[in-house]
């Protein structure tokens, strides 16, 4: 990996919560960083704050609404033609269970929109800067997809993928955060070899950030315990080529079983190219 200064680093959800506190980091550090959220007053707030706070110029933003695969579209285009190269791809931006766990929404294209965001929007903008992310690998030795997912995983029912039935804002996180887990597992069999690695992490467990207030109240740990899991996965010289892993906190450690089932993965993965349009 090199040198912190010299990445090209990209962000999503970077305009508030664990988003943020990385961006803060990693901009103080010297990387050039392309910060993502859904909000440009936020993004012109952020890029102003970080570059007073860390005197970092190399500082862009890109807004775009993860739950319209158009935007993640968009978001990819933008990305690749202002950098041949990104060295790390940081899948941050979520959405929990809301504050109706019971309420079922739909995203721009008509999907459960938990699954649209946490799964969807991360699966096909990873595949679509695949190009920049194996340039980056081909000229510095090693780039890196890091894609925050959670402890609090749900088996997918093939059966009621989009929760038509029984609807639980909780089980949709949950689900849509494994899913995240299992395209992980592929995208690194996928990419052996080239120098591009991709692993999932639980950054902490019920961090001080608006989800957790939303659903629990109270918070147990600090977005500050999460934000250094997230740029260890993303920075660390022990993890280069470690690859097709599941991290709780800085552990390796395993997912729930069906991320390791193969059928399971494949028809996860049949499904979700329908989805986004690359079937």
């Amino acid at each position: 990996m090199k040198p912190t200064e010299e990445l090209n680093i990209l962000i999503t959800g970077a305009t508030s919560g664990l988003g943020r506190l990385v961006a803060e980091h990693l901009a103080a550090q010297g990387a050039t960083l392309l910060l993502h959220g859904r909000d440009p007053l936020k993004g012109e707030q952020l890029l102003a704050a970080l570059r007073q706070q860390t005197g970092n110029d190399s500082l862009s933003y890109c807004n775009a609404d993860l739950s319209s695969l158009d935007e993640v579209r968009r978001l990819a285009r933008e990305v690749g033609s202002a950098h041949r190269q990104l060295d790390i791809l940081i899948n941050n931006a979520g959405l929990g269970a809301g504050p109706d766990p019971k309420a079922r929404e739909l995203s721009a294209d008509g999907y459960e929109l938990r699954l649209a965001i946490n799964y969807l929007a991360p699966f096909l903008l990873s595949i679509l800067l695949l190009p920049q992310l194996r340039n980056a690998a081909e000229k510095g030795g090693e780039s890196r997809i890091v894609n925050v997912a959670s402890v609090a995983q749900q088996e997918l029912d093939f059966d009621n993928v989009m929760l038509e039935q029984q609807y639980d804002g909780i089980r949709a996180y949950a689900q849509s955060k494994l899913a995240l887990i299992m395209h992980t597992f592929d995208l690194a069999e996928d990419l052996d070899g080239s120098g591009v690695t991709a692993n999932a992490l639980h950054p902490a467990s019920l961090m001080d950030t608006r989800m957790v207030r939303e659903w629990f109240g109270t918070p147990r740990t600090t977005v500050e315990e999460g934000a250094e899991v997230v740029e260890y996965l993303a920075l660390d010289k022990d993890l280069a080529g470690v690859t097709g892993q599941y991290f709780d906190q800085k552990r390796q450690t395993r997912a729930r079983e069906q991320a390791y089932d193969r059928e399971a993965r494949e028809r996860l993965r049949d499904l979700t190219e329908r989805w986004v349009g690359l079937k």
